[in-house]
Formats: C-alpha cells, structure tokens, sequence
C-alpha cells in the first residue's frame, strides 16, 4: 500500500468519524434537551432513540428508560406519553398512559423547547471554541469588493448536457454595468459584511419583474458615490440558482516564482503584490488570465507593490511577450488571510439570519429556492466530510449552522415537530381542554408522513443527484486542471 493511498484511507477514516461525531452528536444534543428536561419535570420517558424505525440495537436502563439506535437516520425522539400521542411514530408505550398524570402546560412547553435550547447552547460552546482558536478568513471571503466582472453567463444545466451544450448570455452584472472595484453595500435591502452575503443576496432573492423575471437591487458605492443598480439575474449551473456574474475582489499576492521563467526575467519576486497588468487594475485571477489573453505577443508592464527594506514601494516591471496565449508566467499566487476571532453570538446571529432568510426563501413562490436545492442527511454528512478534510474549525463551523438549524426547524408551529407540540398544548390551554385524541394522531401522523415524503425528496432529487453529478464531474474536472498544474499560474 502506497504512502499516498494511505494517507487518503486514513484521512477519509478521520473525516468519517467527525461526521458520526458532529453530525449525530447534534441530534443527540437536541433529544437531551427533551430528555433531561422531561425527567426534571418528573414526566415519564418511555425511550430515547437516535433515528427512527427499527432498532439497530437497544438495551434498557436501571431507570426503565429503553435507549436505542435505530435504523432511519433522519433525527431522533424521546417518547414522551404524557405529552402526545405518537404511537404511530414512536410505538406503543409499556404503560397504561390513561394512569399518569397529566402533564402541566408549563412542564410541556419547557420539555419541548429544551431540545431547540440545547442546540443553541451546544452552538454556543462551539462558538466559543472558534473565538478562542481563531478562524482563518481569506481576502476574497472577507471582500465585499467586486474584482470581476464577466462578460458572458453559462446557463448550463441538465437538460442541456452539461457545460458541453450550454447556451450563453451577457452577463446580468455588466448589463447593468457594475464594474471591478464596486463596493457591494446592501442586496434588496439587506446590508453585506462578506461575500457569503452576497451570494446569499443574489441566490435567496425572490424579487421579480412585471414579466416574472428575476430582479435583484445592489446598493454600491463607486468613486465614494452611492448608486442603486438593478440587476436582472439568470438561472444557471446545474442546480440553476439565480447568478449575475461577479467575483469577489482581492489583491494577488506573488507565492513563487518559477525559475528561468518570463516572470522571473521580468524581476517578479515572491511576496510581489500584483496591483495591475496591462494598464488593467487586478482585483481577481480571472482579470490577471484575461489580460494575459489578450496580450500573448506584446511585453506587459507589471505594477506591484514591494517592500524594500521594510518600506512598501510600487515598482515597475516588463515581462517579455509570450509566444502564445496559453504560455503562462510561472507565477504561483496566494492572498491575504488573517486568523479573526468572532464573537459566539454573533456567529449563532449570523447563522440564524442565514437560516430565516433562506427558510423564507423556500416558502416564497417568487423566489427560486425549492426543496431540490435543499440538503438533506446525506448532503449534510457530506459537507461535513469535505469541511474535515478541511480544518477542524471548519468543521465546528458548520457544525453550529446545523445546530442553528435544528432549533429554528423544530420551533416551527408545524405538527410533529416540536414547535407544532407546543401550538397544540397552548390551544388546548386556551380552549382549557384537551384537543381530541383523534384530531391529535391523525394529524401527527399526516404531518410525518409528508415530512418524511420530503425529506425523501431532497435526498433522492438533491442530495443523490448532486453526488452521481459530482462523481461524474471529477474526471473531466481533473483533465481541464491538468495543464494549469504544469504552468503554476493560478
């Protein structure tokens, strides 16, 4: 066995456990909130399951509580008798629920939302952790520049056959004529600290035209001067999100040099900062490759910023033309990171907004979020298989998005889960009797059969198709990258 594959098989192992830790853990942060709350308030707990269906293993406590694992990942319960009848989805009890007490209104609504309370306190503990640790933020994440423009926009999808068939426009962005260097203030209304948000504007955006076109509203400030900007996005990529066709702005910092190469005759040196090529400012790689296209058979000047015995100076420089447009420099880039520490609260804020707005989203019929362009178990326990491999502040990273998740999902007013437990608890209280039985278990029961429905939908049309899709792709993926590994230029 190779060096190389077992490295691979061991960081594979490595990121593996870290999906069972987190990604499980979450749920079980979530069900013991319900258990231990419960047990506070002397209720009686028939069983603490992760996942649903059948048991994988189950074994019973000293306290008479059965504790299993179940076969259907899709989260977990602690029967609680005395708070609903669930026989459907949690099995019969052991006991004769008719013989307990009932519950109080107050010892159910504290039971319900300590699941949703643990998870933010979970949240929390892991925030901390990133505020102590430090998280790694790069130029272009923490921009909220343009840097590109691009001229044309793909709208590559399934149905026509992939990048292969694409049809292609203009570019929405420089329709409207938004220009690198743009600082991004606010999309429809919401203000912009990062790129992320921007992304997050453009693809949640449920803004449309008399027509039913989508239509986006960019709040810039350009040469000092703020502008308002409509912009009309398109569908595109496979998974057809709403796209305008910008890129964030960064300065390219020299990494290195490949010796005997048209950068270094030029005097290029590592630790360079690459203000312009061409006359052309460079706020992003995609600028620097253009301007190289353009440019195969005449010198270039080079504007960078150097420090020369500690002082930052801008230095001139010629670089010899090239023989071809597909020569390259032998220059390797980077940008700036920097190691920021953010405030727990404020990353549990963060993703909660990021959590409402895309919910809001999905449940707007003018935007063009749907459950295919959602995640389910499998997706999720993907991403925090890439973000292992990654860091593991990554993976804290998004571990608390999930935990935010979690609790925002399950306060939703909807039956079964527990935000529809405590609507009905407090209608019972307000109509001072209990809802019918019946009423009670048929709708539960309707309500988990249309949440697994969904959930089944997400997995198969979102999560299944974007792994065969990924699967499909890495092989053509690694043939158009193979050339630009040979040059260095990035």
């Amino acid at each position: 066995m190779s060096s190389d594959l077992f490295q691979s098989l061991l960081s594979n192992a490595w990121a593996g456990l870290l999906v069972v830790l987190f990604f499980g853990g979450s749920i079980f942060v979530h069900e013991l909130g319900h258990f231990l709350a419960a047990r506070w308030c002397g209720l009686h707990v028939e069983r603490f399951s992760i996942g649903f269906g059948p048991a994988i293993f189950s074994w019973r406590g000293k306290d008479g509580v059965e504790y299993r694992l179940s076969w259907l990942p899709l989260g977990g319960y602690v029967a609680l008798p005395q708070l609903a009848a669930m026989d459907a989805i949690e099995g019969k009890s052991s006991v004769d629920v008719a013989k307990l007490p009932p519950a109080s209104y107050g010892a159910r609504m504290l039971t319900l939302v300590a699941g949703a309370a643990f998870n933010i306190l979970f949240a929390l503990a892991l925030g901390c952790i990133i505020w102590a640790k430090g998280q790694p933020m790069s130029a272009p994440a923490a921009s909220t520049t343009i840097g590109y423009v691009a001229p044309t926009l793909r709208l590559d999808d399934d149905a026509q056959g992939g990048s292969a068939g694409a049809a292609q426009v203009a570019s929405p962005a420089a329709e409207a004529g938004l220009r690198a260097g743009d600082r991004i203030l606010a999309i429809d209304g919401r203000s912009i600290k990062e790129w992320g948000d921007v992304l997050q504007g453009i693809v949640t955006g449920s803004g449309r035209t008399a027509t039913g076109a989508p239509k986006t509203t960019f709040e810039i400030e350009r040469a000092g001067a703020r502008q308002t900007v409509t912009i009309y996005p398109q569908l595109s990529g496979p998974d057809q999100f709403r796209r305008v066709g910008i890129d964030s702005g960064y300065e390219l910092i020299i990494h290195e040099v490949e010796p005997d190469s048209l950068a270094a005759a030029a005097g290029l040196a590592a630790g360079d900062r690459l203000l312009s090529l061409g006359g052309q400012r460079i706020l992003n790689i995609a600028t620097y490759l253009d301007v190289l296209d353009e440019a195969a058979a005449a010198p270039l000047t080079a504007l960078v910023q150097r420090k020369v015995e500690g002082v930052a100076q801008e230095v001139a420089l010629t670089i010899p033309p090239r023989s071809s447009p597909e020569a390259r420099l032998g220059l390797a880039f980077t940008t700036d990171f920097a190691l920021v520490h953010p405030n727990p609260i404020a990353q549990i804020a963060s993703h909660a907004r990021m959590t409402w707005r895309t919910l809001a989203s999905l449940l707007n019929p003018q935007s063009d979020i749907g459950l295919s362009k959602m995640s389910g178990p499998v997706g999720i326990a993907r991403i925090l298989h890439s973000a292992a491999q990654i860091s593991f502040v990554a993976v804290l990273m998004f571990t608390i998005l999930i935990n935010v998740n979690l609790a925002i999902f399950n306060l939703l007013p909807i039956p079964v889960l527990d935000g529809g437990q405590m609507l009905f608890a407090t209608i019972a209280r307000l109509r001072r009797r209990a809802l019918p039985t019946s009423f009670v278990m048929a709708t539960q029961s309707a309500f988990m059969i249309l949440l697994f429905g969904a959930m089944l939908y997400v997995t198969v049309f979102g999560d299944i198709r974007r792994l065969f899709r990924d699967i499909a792709d890495k092989p053509a993926a690694a043939t158009q990258s193979a050339p630009a590994n040979d040059t260095g230029d990035e």
